[in-house]
């Protein structure tokens, strides 16, 4: 690490701590040449994560995206911002382990999943965007398929 006051190359970790719940480490240094003492922060480089659209077009991951799905899906139902905020966080996690390009039904299905278990008229919501509902069978048909009566429909292309 080099010293941010004399350039110098050599110094020596004399403190180091986690830090951001976890995701850093947070470690105080001395210069060996000037000493002078500074602060550095180790991360984890994560991945870039593409998104794969129907059309086959390639954009960068964004988690915001999923939250505002969910918020809109989600308005004026009891469910509180941290749980769609640990929906969101659980879904990039899934993703992220899987590789480094995710298809947008992919990341379509996982929403769903989870509003399945988490609130079902939320579900029925996303569900009749996601899914383009065209009359009030495809919402029948969803409904019962939160019971297990059918097979869910698939997606419009």
């Amino acid at each position: 690490m080099r010293c941010p006051v004399c350039g110098e190359l050599e110094d020596k970790v004399i403190d180091s701590r986690t830090a951001e719940d976890g995701r850093s480490i947070r470690r105080r240094r001395v210069c060996l040449m000037c000493g002078r003492r500074f602060t550095t922060f180790e991360r984890i480089e994560e991945l870039s994560l593409a998104v794969v659209k129907r059309s086959g077009h390639r954009e960068p991951f964004d988690r915001s995206k999923i939250v505002a799905g969910l918020k809109s899906a989600l308005k004026n139902r009891p469910v509180s911002e941290d749980q769609i905020e640990a929906v969101a966080a659980d879904i990039e996690d899934v993703l992220r382990s899987e590789g480094s390009e995710v298809l947008s039904e992919t990341v379509g299905k996982m929403v769903l999943e989870h509003l399945r278990d988490l609130d079902e008229v939320g579900y029925l919501r996303f569900a009749s965007v996601y899914k383009g509902f065209a009359d009030v069978k495809d919402f029948q048909r969803e409904f019962s398929y939160l019971y297990k009566d059918t097979e869910p429909k698939t997606p419009k292309s």
